[in-house]
Protein backbone atom coordinates (compact mmCIF):
# COMPACT_ATOMS: atom_id res chain seq x y z
CA UNK A 1 0.00 0.00 0.00
CA UNK A 2 3.06 2.18 1.17
CA UNK A 3 4.72 1.40 -2.31
CA UNK A 4 1.12 2.03 -4.36
CA UNK A 5 0.50 5.53 -2.47
CA UNK A 6 4.85 6.61 -3.38
CA UNK A 7 4.02 5.62 -6.75
CA UNK A 8 0.85 7.79 -6.78
CA UNK A 9 2.67 10.79 -5.91
CA UNK A 10 5.53 9.91 -8.07
CA UNK A 11 3.44 10.04 -11.25
CA UNK A 12 1.13 12.76 -10.27
CA UNK A 13 3.45 15.13 -9.03
CA UNK A 14 3.34 17.80 -11.19
CA UNK A 15 -0.77 18.15 -11.55
CA UNK A 16 -0.71 17.69 -7.66
CA UNK A 17 1.86 20.66 -6.92
CA UNK A 18 -0.64 22.71 -9.70
CA UNK A 19 -3.67 21.74 -7.90
CA UNK A 20 -2.52 23.00 -4.42
CA UNK A 21 -0.77 26.26 -6.42
CA UNK A 22 -4.15 27.10 -7.72
CA UNK A 23 -6.30 26.08 -4.23
CA UNK A 24 -3.24 28.37 -2.60
CA UNK A 25 -3.67 31.19 -4.82
CA UNK A 26 -7.43 31.20 -4.38
CA UNK A 27 -7.32 30.92 -0.79
CA UNK A 28 -4.90 33.87 -0.62
CA UNK A 29 -6.20 36.14 -3.35
CA UNK A 30 -8.34 39.11 -1.93
CA UNK A 31 -10.66 38.66 -4.70
CA UNK A 32 -11.69 35.22 -3.42
CA UNK A 33 -10.05 34.61 0.30
CA UNK A 34 -13.08 34.89 1.89
CA UNK A 35 -15.81 32.77 -0.14
CA UNK A 36 -13.14 30.31 -1.89
CA UNK A 37 -12.25 27.50 1.07
CA UNK A 38 -14.97 27.82 3.06
CA UNK A 39 -17.29 25.05 3.78
CA UNK A 40 -20.55 25.80 1.60
CA UNK A 41 -17.78 26.58 -1.49
CA UNK A 42 -15.99 23.35 -1.14
CA UNK A 43 -19.26 21.08 -1.21
CA UNK A 44 -20.89 23.05 -3.96
CA UNK A 45 -17.29 22.77 -6.33
CA UNK A 46 -17.42 18.66 -5.19
CA UNK A 47 -21.33 18.80 -6.12
CA UNK A 48 -20.53 20.50 -9.78
CA UNK A 49 -17.74 18.63 -10.31
CA UNK A 50 -18.95 15.03 -9.41
CA UNK A 51 -20.71 15.68 -12.92
CA UNK A 52 -17.34 15.76 -14.89
CA UNK A 53 -16.03 13.11 -13.38
CA UNK A 54 -18.84 10.83 -13.73
CA UNK A 55 -18.52 11.35 -17.47
CA UNK A 56 -14.26 11.28 -17.02
CA UNK A 57 -14.38 7.83 -15.66
CA UNK A 58 -16.07 5.96 -18.84
CA UNK A 59 -13.75 8.89 -20.53
CA UNK A 60 -10.66 7.94 -19.35
CA UNK A 61 -10.70 4.60 -20.57
CA UNK A 62 -12.19 5.58 -23.93
CA UNK A 63 -9.09 7.81 -24.59
CA UNK A 64 -6.81 4.95 -22.97
CA UNK A 65 -8.16 2.85 -25.78
CA UNK A 66 -6.82 6.08 -28.22
CA UNK A 67 -10.56 6.62 -29.04
CA UNK A 68 -12.65 9.72 -28.10
CA UNK A 69 -16.02 10.15 -27.06
CA UNK A 70 -17.84 13.28 -28.06
CA UNK A 71 -21.14 11.79 -27.67
CA UNK A 72 -21.59 11.75 -23.54
CA UNK A 73 -22.90 15.69 -23.69
CA UNK A 74 -25.98 14.69 -25.40
CA UNK A 75 -26.75 11.73 -23.52
CA UNK A 76 -26.62 14.08 -20.35
CA UNK A 77 -29.66 15.56 -21.97
CA UNK A 78 -31.55 12.77 -23.10
CA UNK A 79 -30.96 10.46 -20.14
CA UNK A 80 -31.64 13.26 -17.85
CA UNK A 81 -35.42 14.17 -20.07
CA UNK A 82 -36.10 10.92 -20.43
CA UNK A 83 -35.62 10.12 -16.10
CA UNK A 84 -37.66 13.29 -15.60
CA UNK A 85 -40.20 12.78 -18.02
CA UNK A 86 -40.99 9.26 -16.44
CA UNK A 87 -41.87 11.07 -12.92
CA UNK A 88 -43.60 13.87 -14.16
CA UNK A 89 -45.37 12.44 -17.11
CA UNK A 90 -45.97 9.12 -16.47
CA UNK A 91 -45.74 9.09 -12.67
CA UNK A 92 -43.96 6.37 -12.93
CA UNK A 93 -41.64 5.35 -9.71
CA UNK A 94 -38.26 6.97 -8.97
CA UNK A 95 -36.37 3.71 -9.50
CA UNK A 96 -37.45 3.44 -12.82
CA UNK A 97 -36.91 6.53 -14.11
CA UNK A 98 -33.47 6.40 -12.80
CA UNK A 99 -33.29 2.49 -14.63
CA UNK A 100 -34.51 4.98 -17.77
CA UNK A 101 -31.81 7.39 -17.58
CA UNK A 102 -29.30 4.83 -17.26
CA UNK A 103 -31.10 2.30 -19.93
CA UNK A 104 -30.58 5.12 -22.71
CA UNK A 105 -26.83 5.84 -22.05
CA UNK A 106 -26.65 2.19 -22.26
CA UNK A 107 -28.01 2.03 -25.22
CA UNK A 108 -26.25 4.90 -26.81
CA UNK A 109 -23.21 3.85 -25.45
CA UNK A 110 -23.70 0.34 -27.08
CA UNK A 111 -24.58 1.43 -30.56
CA UNK A 112 -21.10 4.24 -30.31
CA UNK A 113 -19.32 0.64 -29.24
CA UNK A 114 -21.02 -1.62 -31.92
CA UNK A 115 -20.56 0.81 -34.90
CA UNK A 116 -16.74 1.37 -33.68
CA UNK A 117 -15.81 -2.19 -32.70
CA UNK A 118 -17.46 -3.63 -36.18
CA UNK A 119 -15.94 -1.08 -38.68
CA UNK A 120 -13.00 0.84 -39.51
CA UNK A 121 -14.58 4.29 -38.43
CA UNK A 122 -13.03 6.22 -36.45
CA UNK A 123 -14.36 7.07 -32.98
CA UNK A 124 -14.59 10.74 -33.49
CA UNK A 125 -16.96 10.16 -36.12
CA UNK A 126 -19.49 8.02 -35.05
CA UNK A 127 -19.55 10.29 -31.54
CA UNK A 128 -19.89 13.02 -33.50
CA UNK A 129 -22.86 11.38 -35.39
CA UNK A 130 -24.71 10.34 -31.82
CA UNK A 131 -24.03 13.51 -30.50
CA UNK A 132 -26.72 14.96 -33.10
CA UNK A 133 -28.21 11.99 -32.50
CA UNK A 134 -29.02 11.93 -29.17
CA UNK A 135 -29.51 15.95 -28.81
CA UNK A 136 -31.91 15.74 -31.47
CA UNK A 137 -34.04 13.18 -30.05
CA UNK A 138 -33.80 15.28 -26.55
CA UNK A 139 -35.24 18.01 -28.66
CA UNK A 140 -38.14 15.90 -30.02
CA UNK A 141 -39.18 14.29 -26.27
CA UNK A 142 -39.17 17.63 -24.65
CA UNK A 143 -40.29 20.04 -27.92
CA UNK A 144 -37.73 22.31 -26.45
CA UNK A 145 -39.07 22.96 -23.31
CA UNK A 146 -37.52 21.84 -19.64
CA UNK A 147 -39.33 18.93 -17.80
CA UNK A 148 -39.93 19.98 -14.47
CA UNK A 149 -39.81 18.15 -11.71
CA UNK A 150 -40.08 19.27 -8.13
CA UNK A 151 -40.84 15.53 -5.94
CA UNK A 152 -38.17 16.03 -2.92
CA UNK A 153 -37.18 12.32 -3.74
CA UNK A 154 -36.70 13.49 -7.53
CA UNK A 155 -34.15 16.53 -5.88
CA UNK A 156 -32.50 14.31 -3.35
CA UNK A 157 -30.21 12.58 -5.95
CA UNK A 158 -28.75 16.04 -7.42
CA UNK A 159 -29.40 18.38 -4.49
CA UNK A 160 -29.38 16.35 -1.34
CA UNK A 161 -26.92 15.12 1.31
CA UNK A 162 -26.22 12.46 3.40
CA UNK A 163 -25.20 13.63 6.16
CA UNK A 164 -22.96 16.75 5.59
CA UNK A 165 -22.08 15.27 2.26
CA UNK A 166 -23.62 16.13 -1.06
CA UNK A 167 -25.64 13.06 -2.19
CA UNK A 168 -23.81 13.30 -5.56
CA UNK A 169 -20.58 12.78 -4.15
CA UNK A 170 -21.36 10.17 -2.35
CA UNK A 171 -22.28 8.24 -5.70
CA UNK A 172 -19.30 9.47 -7.09
CA UNK A 173 -17.23 7.42 -4.68
CA UNK A 174 -18.87 4.54 -5.13
CA UNK A 175 -18.30 5.00 -9.00
CA UNK A 176 -14.78 5.85 -8.60
CA UNK A 177 -14.08 2.66 -6.54
CA UNK A 178 -16.28 0.67 -9.59
CA UNK A 179 -14.06 2.32 -12.12
CA UNK A 180 -10.58 1.31 -10.30
CA UNK A 181 -11.34 -2.05 -9.70
CA UNK A 182 -12.44 -2.42 -13.34
CA UNK A 183 -9.44 -0.96 -14.31
CA UNK A 184 -6.91 -2.01 -12.12
CA UNK A 185 -8.11 -5.56 -10.89
CA UNK A 186 -10.04 -7.39 -13.60
CA UNK A 187 -9.07 -9.06 -17.18
CA UNK A 188 -10.97 -6.65 -19.24
CA UNK A 189 -8.55 -3.65 -17.17
CA UNK A 190 -5.26 -5.31 -18.03
CA UNK A 191 -7.13 -6.19 -21.74
CA UNK A 192 -7.96 -2.35 -21.87
CA UNK A 193 -4.26 -1.51 -21.95
CA UNK A 194 -3.38 -3.97 -23.91
CA UNK A 195 -5.25 -2.52 -26.65
CA UNK A 196 -4.69 0.63 -26.37
CA UNK A 197 -0.83 0.32 -26.30
CA UNK A 198 -0.92 -1.93 -29.21
CA UNK A 199 -4.17 -3.32 -31.10
CA UNK A 200 -2.58 -5.54 -33.73
CA UNK A 201 -0.23 -7.00 -30.70
CA UNK A 202 -3.20 -7.45 -28.59
CA UNK A 203 -5.24 -9.08 -31.19
CA UNK A 204 -2.29 -11.62 -31.75
CA UNK A 205 -1.89 -12.78 -28.03
CA UNK A 206 -5.93 -13.46 -28.30
CA UNK A 207 -7.70 -10.61 -26.56
CA UNK A 208 -11.02 -9.82 -28.04
CA UNK A 209 -10.50 -6.33 -29.20
CA UNK A 210 -14.25 -6.48 -30.54
CA UNK A 211 -15.08 -6.58 -27.06
CA UNK A 212 -13.20 -4.36 -25.14
CA UNK A 213 -14.35 -1.44 -27.53
CA UNK A 214 -17.55 -2.62 -27.02
CA UNK A 215 -17.40 -2.88 -22.86
CA UNK A 216 -15.76 0.40 -23.00
CA UNK A 217 -17.98 2.67 -25.07
CA UNK A 218 -21.19 0.80 -23.13
CA UNK A 219 -19.78 2.10 -19.71
CA UNK A 220 -19.18 5.61 -21.01
CA UNK A 221 -22.56 5.30 -22.44
CA UNK A 222 -24.17 4.67 -18.52
CA UNK A 223 -21.74 7.45 -16.93
CA UNK A 224 -23.34 9.72 -19.48
CA UNK A 225 -26.88 8.47 -18.32
CA UNK A 226 -25.97 8.74 -14.81
CA UNK A 227 -24.42 12.37 -15.01
CA UNK A 228 -27.75 13.10 -16.52
CA UNK A 229 -29.75 12.01 -14.19
CA UNK A 230 -28.01 14.07 -11.44
CA UNK A 231 -27.76 16.87 -13.07
CA UNK A 232 -31.46 17.06 -14.41
CA UNK A 233 -31.80 16.61 -10.13
CA UNK A 234 -29.84 19.40 -9.33
CA UNK A 235 -31.57 21.73 -11.71
CA UNK A 236 -35.09 20.30 -10.61
CA UNK A 237 -35.80 19.58 -14.54
CA UNK A 238 -34.45 17.24 -17.51
CA UNK A 239 -33.53 20.17 -20.40
CA UNK A 240 -32.38 19.56 -23.70
CA UNK A 241 -30.10 22.25 -23.39
CA UNK A 242 -27.98 20.22 -20.67
CA UNK A 243 -24.56 18.62 -21.24
CA UNK A 244 -23.69 21.28 -24.00
CA UNK A 245 -20.04 21.00 -23.77
CA UNK A 246 -19.65 18.73 -20.74
CA UNK A 247 -17.53 16.22 -22.97
CA UNK A 248 -15.40 19.08 -23.28
CA UNK A 249 -14.83 19.52 -19.74
CA UNK A 250 -14.43 15.30 -19.16
CA UNK A 251 -11.82 15.18 -21.96
CA UNK A 252 -9.80 18.02 -20.20
CA UNK A 253 -9.97 16.43 -16.66
CA UNK A 254 -8.68 12.99 -18.43
CA UNK A 255 -5.87 14.98 -20.14
CA UNK A 256 -5.09 16.92 -17.37
CA UNK A 257 -4.77 14.03 -14.92
CA UNK A 258 -1.91 12.51 -17.50
CA UNK A 259 -3.53 10.21 -19.65
CA UNK A 260 -2.31 10.15 -22.94
CA UNK A 261 -4.12 11.35 -26.18
CA UNK A 262 -2.17 8.41 -27.71
CA UNK A 263 -3.78 5.70 -25.76
CA UNK A 264 -1.97 2.73 -23.65
CA UNK A 265 -1.83 4.76 -20.66
CA UNK A 266 -3.63 6.67 -17.80
CA UNK A 267 -5.08 6.09 -14.28
CA UNK A 268 -8.04 7.01 -12.67
CA UNK A 269 -6.21 9.05 -10.04
CA UNK A 270 -5.04 11.59 -12.47
CA UNK A 271 -8.21 11.36 -13.82
CA UNK A 272 -9.54 12.47 -10.28
CA UNK A 273 -6.76 15.18 -9.88
CA UNK A 274 -7.29 16.74 -13.37
CA UNK A 275 -11.36 16.81 -12.54
CA UNK A 276 -10.67 18.60 -9.31
CA UNK A 277 -8.58 21.48 -11.33
CA UNK A 278 -10.98 21.73 -13.55
CA UNK A 279 -13.55 22.10 -11.24
CA UNK A 280 -11.59 24.48 -9.16
CA UNK A 281 -10.39 26.52 -12.31
CA UNK A 282 -13.85 26.95 -12.93
CA UNK A 283 -15.26 28.00 -9.30
CA UNK A 284 -12.12 30.58 -9.36
CA UNK A 285 -13.03 31.82 -12.30
CA UNK A 286 -16.89 32.71 -11.21
CA UNK A 287 -15.48 33.73 -8.29
CA UNK A 288 -13.10 36.31 -9.80
CA UNK A 289 -15.70 37.67 -11.86
CA UNK A 290 -14.01 36.55 -14.94
CA UNK A 291 -16.52 37.06 -18.26
CA UNK A 292 -18.08 33.52 -19.51
CA UNK A 293 -16.70 33.80 -22.50
CA UNK A 294 -12.72 34.24 -21.60
CA UNK A 295 -13.50 31.09 -19.17
CA UNK A 296 -13.62 29.02 -22.21
CA UNK A 297 -10.52 30.44 -23.73
CA UNK A 298 -8.86 29.65 -20.42
CA UNK A 299 -9.92 26.26 -20.16
CA UNK A 300 -8.89 25.77 -24.09
CA UNK A 301 -5.28 27.07 -23.02
CA UNK A 302 -4.92 24.45 -20.38
CA UNK A 303 -6.25 21.30 -22.40
CA UNK A 304 -3.94 22.50 -25.09
CA UNK A 305 -0.94 22.96 -22.57
CA UNK A 306 -1.62 19.63 -21.03
CA UNK A 307 -1.60 17.69 -24.32
CA UNK A 308 1.42 19.63 -25.48
CA UNK A 309 3.15 18.34 -21.95
CA UNK A 310 1.91 14.82 -23.46
CA UNK A 311 3.68 15.13 -26.70
CA UNK A 312 7.08 15.94 -24.96
CA UNK A 313 6.79 12.69 -22.39
CA UNK A 314 6.00 10.67 -24.99
CA UNK A 315 8.84 11.84 -27.10
CA UNK A 316 11.40 11.28 -24.71
CA UNK A 317 9.94 8.00 -24.64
Amino acid sequence: MVDKGKTFLKDNLGIIVAFLVLCLFLTINPATSGSFFTRQNVFNVLRQISTNLFLACGMTMVIILGGIDLSVGSIIALSGCVAAGCVSRYSLPLPVAILAGLLVGLIVGMFNGLVISKTTIPPFIVTLATMNIAKGLAYVYTGGSPVRVVTKEWQFIGAGYVGIFPTPVIILIIVLIITGIIMNKTKMGRHLYAVGGNMQAAEFSGINVARVKFFVHSFSGVMGGLAGIVLASRMYSGQPTAGDGAEMDAIAAVVVGGTSMAGGSGKIGGTIIGGLIIGVLNNGLNLLNVNSFWQYVVKGIVILLAVFIDYIRNNKK
